[in-house]
């Protein structure tokens, strides 16, 4: 079992994320991330899924979500060298004074950003790579992550590679 990236190009209309998620939910997958937005064709939308599964299992699912018909062109980038990030905010406890200034040396160090500071609390914002994200939150952890929210990763091949349609 291993996480696979899935570059998956639909039609941008209504429901569509409805029915590839329940595609994933039937077969009893769950979807470790998910991402999806508009993309350079104003009428597709690209979605980013992360899932954990064997390469058969995936490639079952990649079969089945082909089948959909809003669905244009699913691939799978795992092992391709690729361009990835998440996007993160995180609500860390902060009291004026030390705790404050080492939550904001921390922040420095991985390149976040301050958002907001609170009496007893500040926003970072954070862009990177899930391993990096994840590095933040633990040391964060020791002055009370408040709240967090991750946007899932986002991925596109590297170099002139794309994943495009063919129509």
């Amino acid at each position: 079992m291993k996480l696979h990236t899935l570059s998956v190009l639909v039609e941008n209309k209504a429901g569509v994320l409805s029915r590839v998620a329940g595609l994933f939910s039937r077969r009893g997958f769950n979807i470790e991330s998910l991402a999806v937005g508009t993309c350079e064709e104003p009428s597709m939308s690209r979605m980013t899924i992360v899932v954990i599964g064997d390469d058969a299992q995936v490639e079952q699912v990649m079969k089945q979500l082909n089948k959909l018909i809003d669905v244009i062109k699913v691939s799978d980038i795992t092992e391709n060298e690729t361009v990835d990030r998440e996007l993160a905010l995180i609500k860390v406890g902060a009291e004026p004074g030390s705790t404050r200034a080492e939550v904001m040396q921390i922040a420095s160090i991985f390149r976040a950003a301050i958002v907001d500071v609170g009496a007893k609390t500040v926003v970072l914002e954070v862009t990177g790579d899930m391993k990096k994200i994840d590095a933040l939150e633990n040391l964060l952890k020791q002055y009370g992550v408040k709240e967090m929210v991750r946007t899932g990763k986002i991925a596109m091949l590297r170099g002139a590679k794309t994943v495009k349609s063919e129509k």
